[in-house]
């Protein structure tokens, strides 16, 4: 599929921008986000320099802020009228320097109030959009520390935040698959990014893993874990 209107938060940098990248070589105008708006915009200037076939309209978005979310919903309906992808990216505190033991509970909070709430909220204010595309997709990038199969100590902050964020993928495929919406989490791996640190496989191989998820035909799987296009034990 091509011609399909999306939104990637956090996206001037990492995984974001890549994703952001793949979905507009494919043809797909991007609603590229970030938390200031100045490196949305550079980043959607860079992109646009590449020759890539969508456009890429930078918006600035704090995902915590509901008047925010509410913005950027606005912003889509008027510009666009419909929503096909909602890539929930926004991430904080890959914590590896905390115990769950003695973690820092003020840490804890800011990570549950991106990485799981942030996401919620701007899919609620985004889905009345994603219902009117009859092809939608939601993908909240996640992560393997986040599955409770292989849960195990340290990176608290992270690691909870991840696992709430994957139970929050559950439900939502479980009550919008009457919608025609697909939701799943993807992890990426261990990409080479800011927040994951050099060593790990190119950002390219960890977005082609999230773009698989987008491009489930219709009738694909929704609830699901994946890496790779793999599942993954939650």
């Amino acid at each position: 599929m091509s011609g399909r209107v999306a939104v990637v938060t956090g996206a001037n940098r990492g995984i974001g921008r890549e994703v952001a990248a793949q979905l507009a070589a494919a043809g797909d105008t991007v609603v590229l986000t970030a938390r200031d708006h100045r490196k949305a915009q550079d980043a959607a200037d860079a992109l646009a320099g590449l020759g890539v076939g969508g456009a890429v309209v930078a918006h600035q978005l704090e995902v915590t802020h509901r008047a925010g979310a509410a913005a950027l919903a606005e912003f889509v309906g008027e510009r666009f009228g419909r929503l096909d992808v909602l890539v929930n990216n926004a991430a904080i505190h890959y914590d590896t320097q905390q115990t769950a033991a003695a973690a820092d509970l003020t840490i804890v909070r800011q990570a549950l109030e991106t990485n799981l709430l942030g996401a919620w909220q701007v899919t609620q204010a985004l889905l009345p959009l994603l219902r009117g595309s009859g092809h939608g997709r939601i993908v909240n990038v996640s992560s393997e520390g986040g599955s409770l199969t292989n849960m195990g100590g340290g990176i608290p902050a992270y690691r909870a935040s991840k696992a709430a964020l994957n139970a929050l993928t559950r439900m939502l495929a479980a009550e919008l698959r009457s919608d025609g919406i697909l939701v799943n989490s993807v992890c990426p791996g261990w990409v080479a990014t800011d927040m994951g640190g050099p060593g790990g496989r190119p950002v390219h191989d960890g977005a082609a893993s999230i773009m698989w998820v987008i491009d489930l035909p219709d009738a694909g799987p929704t609830g699901g874990f994946y890496r790779d296009g793999r599942p993954l034990p939650w």
